[in-house]
């Protein structure tokens, strides 16, 4: 994300990569202003025919919208925001929906300013600037799962089983080359040459894997890291104990998931760390809280955002860290079953 110009209550942004595209369905809540080139068909250019309006002619014009609604599905490549027209050539009042991709530049603006929240998720967004995805791949002798990895969360992208077929047929060995050839193809075809890759796991499989991927003219930069763990499980350690830093150091979500796996650390030695907002709020009263972990929404719902906002606040006054996660890791599902937060703290509270 890139920041093209300071406005009186906002700022114009240039949309640079789908990862930023999370970073604005935070933001494009109610009641902001979000204003962009888009079409609008104009009824006026229409004519009737037995009693048949014939379509419209679609316009560019600059639109400005009082957000309503956003829509957003990680890893796809638009976020829609719904809204009544504030400012347009036609349809005042009239309902819209923006179509926001990479490439494109938007304001954002609101009354006053934006939000301090608001400010530094965007703030963060730009530092970051464009940073690559990366396909992370957990690698045993009968398994493999091929995950996706951006700024701010792990998707899903295939999983490949050796049901037994060595168990059955002689030649074991055979059976497994033929299987770890196929996938290797298929990781070949799901992940451009451009995008690292992160191959993990507990054995030595990965490092065949490899050697097949070469093979096969893959020409990607690769981190062969090994774990202590395999499966899913595998992929989180890579996360949390900074197992391919080379590749993925300064993405949120390394930052993310470090910082949720120290708080549930200390929570099972009883340590220096709170949750639940009660408890988060006396202890940044007392300036104890060095690192606030919060998910990114519940500092935007309605119900409680203020007092979590005036927490994160404190936080901050208190020379600590807040921390706007996302719940599209398994780190970030932990922290939304602890109530959306946990706090690391400078001391143990009594």
């Amino acid at each position: 994300m890139r920041r093209v110009k300071r406005l009186d209550e906002g700022l114009r942004l240039r949309i640079e990569s789908e990862d930023d595209l999370w970073v604005l369905s935070q933001v494009c809540g109610t009641g902001c202003l979000v204003g962009m080139l888009s079409h609008r068909r104009d009824s006026t250019t229409g004519t009737k025919e037995d009693g048949r309006a014939k379509s419209a002619e679609r316009k560019l014009m600059w639109i400005v919208l009082e957000s309503s609604e956003t829509a957003f599905q990680p890893f796809t490549d638009n976020l829609r925001v719904h809204g009544v027209i504030k400012e347009a050539k036609i349809d005042i009042g009239s309902h819209h929906t923006h179509v926001i991709s990479s490439g494109d530049e938007i304001e954002l603006t609101q009354e006053g300013g934006l939000s301090r929240v608001d400010s530094a998720l965007i703030k963060e967004a730009i530092s970051s600037g464009r940073k690559a995805r990366s396909g992370l791949i957990v690698v045993e002798n009968d398994e493999v799962l091929i995950f996706e990895v951006a700024v701010h969360g792990i998707r899903d992208v295939s999983q490949f089983n050796l049901r037994g077929g060595g168990k059955r047929i002689g030649d074991s060995t055979a059976v497994r080359n033929e299987f770890f050839e196929k996938v290797a193809k298929e990781t070949k075809m799901v992940f451009p040459d451009e995008m690292p890759l992160i191959l993990c796991g507990p054995g030595m499989a990965r490092e065949g894997f490899e050697i097949l991927l070469r093979g096969l003219g893959a020409q990607n930069k690769i981190v062969n890291a090994p774990t202590t763990i395999g499966g899913r499980s595998a992929a989180n350690e890579v996360l949390a104990e900074g197992l391919a830093d080379s590749l993925l150091g300064e993405h949120a979500i390394v930052e993310q998931v470090r910082a949720i796996e120290e708080g549930l650390k200390r929570v099972s030695t009883d340590g220096a760390v709170t949750y639940g907002m009660e408890m988060v709020s006396d202890a940044a009263r007392q300036g104890a809280v060095e690192t606030l972990v919060i998910e990114a929404g519940l500092l935007r719902v309605e119900e409680n955002h203020s007092d979590w906002e005036s927490i994160a606040e404190a936080v901050e006054s208190s020379s600590g860290k807040v921390i706007q996660a996302s719940t599209e890791h398994d780190a970030g599902k932990q922290l939304q079953g602890m109530g959306g937060a946990i706090a690391l703290l400078r001391w143990k509270l009594e």
